[in-house]
């Protein structure tokens, strides 16, 4: 079974909400909905664990993570920075594949899209279940066709 899990920190308020005689104990907060957003997010990256910006200036101890996005989410009008969990760093070595990704994004948000689809399909030769890189691959291609003239990077998640 897969599963997505979306993790944000911030403040919310928590409590019992609702009438004598339906009472729901709930969290309300934009934490909450940025943390609903990238757990629906998962599906669209194929990913198993997303966290925000937020918790992960937040995070101790030592993981696999790589950014992957900046997006601007249902319901929020500035980008957040999103990163994947790939899972807890056993070793100091530097994760080629983590390096070889952050270059192709680097050429992604400049804009070469040639380079960053030669550089992420260096990365799908080393997994070719990445399917983060399949997507950047394709936007890659829209982007090159449309040759958008203001480009910053930021992408707009069109579902919640």
């Amino acid at each position: 079974m897969q599963i997505g899990i979306g993790l944000a920190t911030d403040i919310v308020v928590s409590g019992a909400v609702g009438s004598p005689k339906r009472m729901d104990y709930t969290l309300i907060g934009d934490g909450v909905n940025l943390a609903s957003r990238l757990e629906s997010a998962c599906k669209y990256y194929g990913s198993r664990f997303l966290i925000a910006e937020s918790t992960f200036k937040k995070l101790k101890g030592s993981y696999k993570i790589r950014e992957i996005d900046e997006v601007i989410v249902q319901g929020r009008s500035l980008p957040v920075r999103i990163y994947e969990v790939l899972g807890y760093r056993t070793s100091t070595e530097p994760d080629i594949g983590i390096q070889e990704f952050e270059a192709a994004r680097a050429d992604y948000i400049a804009g070469n899209w040639d380079k960053a689809i030669a550089r992420f399909w260096q990365v799908l030769a080393r997994d070719p279940e990445d399917k983060v890189c399949t997507l950047y691959i394709d936007r890659c291609e829209r982007l090159k066709a449309l040759a958008p003239l203001k480009w910053n990077g930021v992408w707009a998640l069109e579902s919640k």
